[in-house]
């Protein structure tokens, strides 16, 4: 961390900025703009409502909302009143969100409205309606309040200006004592992620594991003041949040938060607000790149571009450099167990390696690749992925037997993903050990999804892996053997997932099999399946 700042917490570093930055413009939503001095503010008030509500020191609080500036009030007031911070997924189905809850023991909820024509509280009702509580969600029996981020609420539910209102009668005094007890070492948020079961796991990372990865990523990405960052990123993804809210409250640079990806809007926004700042996956960068529309709009302010979570090709570095005159391309390689980030390419950095690589490990942070038996394979050679250092989380919440099985005991975690060292340390990812594949730049996890399929009345077997998609990189093809007598269609199944299923989640294919290739111990080979894509058609 550097010298001249004394963030011991996550509060502490909204009050520093607050204080640092006053009059620099923190928030830009659309006419809304707000300076820090005011996010600050905004955020005391938000802790004294947290406050006002019962909430205590390590409480569970979630949020369940697109990119927004009540976002970034909402979630910065949970932590300022000691709360560990639950994101959730926007893109989850009701079922989903209210497992995450049920199983974080979340105190309090923010809740969007209506999202994407769907709304966000009816689903969770339908969800976790009934049940032995006596909370706005009797399912969810933990949950005391659910707090929605509009100016209208269902009965039970609070509206966000109401909630505000509860905490006018909480002191500054008494929100500075609540903010200043929290500890660096506490956890800060609780991020879930799917592994290997399909089953959700919240890694548990703390303040001061949070400060230093993004102090760390703000330095090598150069992100300063007066910057102005368009946050694509969603907010309940640590490059969204992290990356995005926490390294810009560290720099004093300009949040610019967009709910959904929209390449006209993503346009709009970098001409009319002069961003400096743009990450994302590489699907977001190659949309700008190809719009038709892309030479109406000044994009000369554009200066920085961070990506990852997929293989980057070297084409699209040289366009952004060529075409868009992108001075810093950088690539980077994260996962949440791991507070986001692993390893990033440097300032300088030429553009094959940007383009081929991940980069090399941050400061603080141990690489090895290992073989099936955990021995350090030599550059050049593919294994599992191992990482050690100060971010590593702390564990899965609540879980340890799935905390023991990913990390070692002398602190090595197993990160699941299949890389290759060179010889100067930079990593490359070939593969998932978990067969995860990344849609988008989503993680979409075939366990998982396989278990979700497996629900439908006329599925008997199945198997999910990742096929190449021109636009999203990657997407779920599913192979089902029907129930005797089903008469299932591929359309029937896809359509019955997009009402069961997060969208990046929903396959977008499916071919029927009499029966899954299977070894001696009974698991699905999957590389036959990978081996038959380029051989058959993707529906029948």
């Amino acid at each position: 961390m550097r010298a001249d700042t004394a963030w011991e917490s996550v509060p502490a570093l909204v009050r520093a900025a607050a204080e640092r930055y006053a009059d620099v413009e923190a928030v830009v939503e659309g006419r809304t703009r707000v300076t820090y001095a005011e996010l600050g503010a905004r955020v005391e008030r938000a802790a004294a409502a947290c406050l006002a509500t019962g909430v205590q020191p390590g409480d569970r609080v979630a949020i369940w909302a697109p990119n927004s500036l009540d976002w970034i009030v909402g979630a910065l007031g949970a932590v300022s009143a000691g709360a560990v911070l639950v994101p959730l997924n926007t893109r989850f189905k009701g079922a989903e969100a209210a497992d995450v809850l049920h199983r974080s023991g979340a105190r309090l909820l923010f809740v969007t409205g209506t999202f994407l024509g769907t709304s966000y509280v009816a689903s969770l009702r339908r969800a976790a309606g009934d049940g032995p509580g006596t909370g706005p969600l009797p399912g969810l029996p933990a949950l005391k309040h659910a707090v929605v981020l509009s100016e209208d609420a269902p009965a039970g539910f609070l509206t966000w200006k109401d909630f505000l209102a509860a905490g006018e009668g909480v002191g500054a005094a008494d929100v500075l004592v609540r903010s200043g007890a929290v500890q660096g070492f506490w956890p800060s948020d609780i991020i879930f992620t799917s592994g290997t079961t399909g089953r959700p796991k919240g890694a548990v990372i703390t303040h001061d594991q949070t400060l230093r990865a993004y102090d760390i990523w703000g330095d090598l990405a150069g992100l300063t003041r007066g910057d102005r960052y368009l946050i694509v990123n969603p907010f309940f993804h640590t490059f969204g949040y992290k990356a995005g809210v926490i390294a810009c409250l560290m720099r004093g640079a300009t949040m610019i938060p967009q709910p959904v990806f929209d390449v006209t809007t993503v346009l709009a926004n970098i001409a009319a607000e002069r961003v400096s700042v743009l990450p994302g996956p590489p699907t977001l960068l190659q949309s700008l790149l190809d719009h038709p529309a892309r030479d109406a709009h000044d994009l000369t302010a554009l200066r920085l571009v961070v990506t990852g979570a997929a293989v980057v090709p070297l084409r699209l570095v040289e366009r952004l450099r060529a075409e868009l005159g992108v001075g810093t391309v950088l690539t980077a390689y994260g996962l949440s167990e791991a507070s986001g980030v692993v390893t990033m390419c440097r300032r300088g950095d030429d553009p094959t390696v940007i383009a081929s690589t991940s980069g090399r490990a941050i400061p603080g942070t141990q690489l090895r690749v290992v073989d099936p038996e955990g021995r350090p394979l030599e550059p050049g050679l593919p294994g599992e992925v191992l990482v050690r250092g100060f971010h590593v989380m702390t564990g899965y919440y609540e879980d340890e037997q799935a905390t023991a099985e990913v990390l070692s005991e002398d602190g090595w975690l197993r990160t699941g993903d299949v890389g290759v060292l060179d010889a100067a340390g930079n990593l490359r990812i070939t593969d998932r050990l978990k067969d995860m594949f990344i849609v988008g730049g989503f993680n979409a996890y075939p366990a998982e999804i396989e278990q979700l399929l497996g629900l439908h009345p006329d599925v008997a077997d199945v198997a999910v892996i990742g096929v190449p998609d021109a636009r999203l990189g990657e997407v779920g093809r599913a192979y089902v053997v029907r129930r005797p007598g089903a008469l299932l269609t591929a359309d029937d199944l896809i359509a019955w997932s997009r009402r069961e299923m997060a969208n990046y989640k929903v396959p977008r294919s499916v071919e029927f099999v009499a029966e899954l290739p299977r070894n001696a111990s009974g698991k699905v080979v999957k590389g036959a399946l990978r081996d038959a894509v380029g051989g058959r058609a993707g529906r029948s």
